[in-house]
């Protein structure tokens, strides 16, 4: 065997013990007649000596010649180290090795195998291999495992079933770009990547099944950025015979044994919030609630003087930022330059600083009195100390600005305490959003979201005001959840498609099969995905998503390690039907 314990498992217990270890060399000290070698394998490092007096020759001589990154075995005897180290798990101990076999030599690493590396990103990810062996990034694969683990554990005792959907489907609209694979046996045909297992599992759900889940790879060709890659993966979840409290009450289950069993936390209370109040209160439908500075509106107490800017807004909205009359002109200024970012998208900003005396002081005073400020102070809830940010325009705009302004003030005042957790429920979203380019109805979900009972006959007269049997899961600001109440019947369906813009022979052509299916008796059903790599992320106290992905892609979507996508050759192509017109 190549080895008899890991380089994390020795302790003072195992002094005299003899062992065989094996792993990479961490880095090595020659002193001349001693040479120490930290040796590395995933369960920690172990020290190995090498002397003069107890070493053979050839070992000795052979230890010298240790590089970083080659992989050895060792045998020897546990020793008691002399000098401990308190900081490592073996640090009591060390091995006197009596034989040392070179298993594999190593190029010097383009970058350092430590925790805290001299590579960068880009250099990281083209030999991610390597960086795998780093402690930051082993950690967070064996924290993803952990908890992959405990999602399986909890759904299993309440009787879910894991069941495999298709990899290879059929192109459908479900909002982002699908990635086609093209059929060679049925030429001028392709398959789509699945953006979701959503048809399979009602299909699932028809054929009595009855509680579902899938930890399972999704695919959508969309733009990139830190959370999100062209492939993530989803525990995908559906229940038949369920409402949405049903559905709630198992998924805040499943959200508080994930944070007792991977971080220790209790969490009692899983607020429930409506779409419309948290677009009105935090400007996002994913509101960090760990922290206040809620939205006040101001158009009452703003469009009544001759301030021309507020006069011509749709909206006037202002925070209260604890403690932000702390601020000097030029940090205030900073802010203002912020929001102006292109980014953000903001013209300018107004603020009053809430003096401690109970007086004001605004940027508008030219406009606004004291008796004015007083309830722009009031609407917000701004308390002495503070200091009041106010943004204006558009009502959509805005609101989105403001969002970025307080997450980024949140996250200036430590605010944002990645150990702290505060879940909610989004509920009762808006079945269908405008598209603003086409001046069209889609679903701001998919298709196959029920709306709320009894609004079904809006759709006719007013279907931007239909709310859906809809909801989300949000965590510290994110959304790691998402789900509805499913339509089950073919005529509901129907209807829904047409007001999606779909014909009859549209609808048949790529709803047909579900269609169909909900004619043999389909139970009332529904479900949730939870977006495994950010949920995992945000566990983990960390807001990015790649270093919990073995092998992820860049902002590019490309993969920098085997240089993908790639070119194929002609020969595939002409077996594929296709042809390629692209200037070299």
């Amino acid at each position: 065997m190549y080895r008899s314990h890991s380089c994390g498992e020795l302790r003072a217990s195992h002094i005299n013990t003899k062992v065989t270890l094996a792993g990479w060399v961490q880095k090595s000290r020659d002193k001349g007649f001693m040479v120490w070698v930290d040796l590395r394998d995933r369960y920690g490092i172990t020290q190995l000596i090498f002397d003069e007096e107890r070493t053979p020759k050839d070992i000795i001589d052979k230890a010298k010649s240790l590089g970083r990154e080659f992989v050895v075995q060792v045998k020897g005897t546990v020793i008691e180290r002399e000098s401990k180290n308190d900081k490592m798990a073996t640090g009591a101990v060390e091995v006197l090795v009596s034989d040392l076999q070179i298993l594999n030599e190593s190029k010097l690493p383009p970058f350092t195998i430590e925790d805290k590396t001299d590579g960068g990103e880009d250099i990281r990810m083209k030999y991610r291999y390597l960086d795998i062996r780093r402690n930051p990034v082993k950690d967070s694969l064996i924290f993803r495992h952990k908890v992959t683990m405990e999602v399986r554990k909890y759904l299993s005792e309440q009787e879910f079933i894991e069941v495999e959907t298709p990899y290879l489907i059929k192109s459908t609209p479900e909002g982002a770009r699908d990635f086609v694979v093209p059929s060679r046996m049925n030429e001028g045909q392709f398959y789509a990547l699945p953006q979701s297992p959503q048809t399979f599992k009602q299909l699932l759900m028809v054929g009595g099944m009855d509680k579902y889940f899938q930890i399972v790879k999704c695919f959508r060709d969309e733009d990139l950025r830190a959370d999100r890659q062209p492939e993530f993966t989803q525990i995908d979840c559906e229940m038949a015979f369920v409402t949405q409290e049903d559905i709630l009450n198992i998924f805040e289950g499943l959200t508080r044994h994930l944070l007792k069993e991977i971080d220790g936390v209790e969490v009692d209370k899983f607020p429930r919030m409506l779409f419309d109040d948290a677009m009105r209160l935090y400007g996002n439908d994913k509101p960090d609630i760990r922290f206040g500075m809620e939205f006040g509106e101001l158009n009452a107490v703003t469009q009544h003087k001759d301030f021309k800017v507020f006069n011509d807004a749709e909206l006037v909205i202002g925070i209260a930022v604890p403690g932000g009359n702390a601020y000097t002109r030029k940090e205030i200024d900073n802010i203002i330059t912020w929001v102006k970012r292109p980014q953000v998208g903001a013209l300018g900003m107004i603020y009053c600083r809430v003096n401690e005396d109970g007086s004001f002081k605004s940027s508008v005073d030219k406009f606004y009195d004291q008796e004015d400020l007083a309830k722009w102070v009031e609407v917000t809830g701004a308390k002495p100390g503070d200091l009041v940010c106010v943004l204006s325009g558009e009502t959509s705009k805005v609101r989105a600005q403001m969002s970025a302004l307080r997450m980024e003030l949140a996250e200036r005042l430590g605010l944002r305490d990645p150990k702290v957790f505060a879940p909610l429920w989004v509920i009762d979203f808006p079945l269908l959003e405008l598209d603003e380019e086409t001046g069209h109805y889609q679903a701001m979900h998919h298709p196959f979201t029920s709306p709320k009972p009894g609004q079904l006959e809006l759709l006719d007269s007013k279907p931007g005001e239909v709310k859906a049997n809809a909801y989300d899961l949000v965590l510290n600001g994110n959304e790691i959840g998402g789900g509805s109440i499913r339509i089950h019947d073919k005529e509901t369906q129907a209807t829904m498609l047409k007001h999606l813009g779909f014909s009859e022979e549209e609808a048949k052509a790529q709803f047909g099969f579900l269609m169909d299916a909900f004619e043999y008796g389909a139970p009332p059903h529904g479900g949730l995905a939870f977006g495994l790599d950010r949920l995992v992320a945000i566990l983990g106290g960390q807001e990015t998503i790649r270093d919990f992905i073995a092998f992820p892609k860049n902002n590019s979507g490309r993969d920098v390690m085997i240089d993908a996508p790639a070119f194929i050759d002609d020969e595939q192509l002409q077996e594929l039907s296709l042809k390629l017109d692209i200037q070299e």
